[in-house]
């Protein structure tokens, strides 16, 4: 027997549309800070130029609230590494449709933390665009957003998955 057909609604296009644009959003922030583009990083700052890809944002929350804990990881390699990673995983996942779960908890995390780094806000008490991802991160994986679009239906179906659900 075939497959039954899945009806889309109108909602599900507009997560995807929100999956993909948030995925070039990681995906881009990952290259730029790599290649140095020149957008928000000049090539002299490009990673693979060796230059850290922390150093910027970190070591400018030195007068914030919590500025000493964030200012010390400043250009630490596993720092570095971790943060990369992260552009790079949860940009792919989020394009890709697949490994939503795991992409909306390390990106939401990455989010938070950037927001703790700048506390407290210059226009908001608390809210800011690092919290406003977050939770949009939280609707993409709980909504299943990688079914539209994405090969999120396929990769729930994998033996991987299928053992370990975390990994939807």
């Amino acid at each position: 027997a075939a497959p039954a057909q899945v009806v889309k609604r109108p909602v599900d296009y507009v997560w995807a549309v929100a999956r993909i644009s948030l995925g070039w959003v990681f995906l881009w922030a990952f290259a730029d800070k790599l290649f140095g583009w020149g957008f928000a990083t000049p090539a002299e700052r490009a990673w693979i130029n060796g230059a850290s890809p922390t150093t910027g944002f970190l070591k400018g929350t030195g007068e914030n609230a919590l500025g000493g804990v964030f200012s010390a990881l400043a250009g630490q390699v596993w720092v570095d590494w971790l943060f990369m990673l992260g552009l790079l995983g949860v940009g792919a996942a989020l394009i890709l449709g697949a490994g939503l779960r795991i992409a909306a908890a390390a990106g939401g995390l990455m989010m938070v933390l950037m927001w703790a780094a700048e506390l407290p806000l210059q226009n908001n008490p608390f809210m800011d665009d690092h919290l406003v991802y977050a939770v949009v991160l939280a609707g993409l994986a709980l909504g299943g957003a990688g079914t539209t679009w994405g090969i999120g239906t396929w990769w729930a179906t994998t033996p991987l998955v299928r053992r370990y659900p975390v990994l939807r």
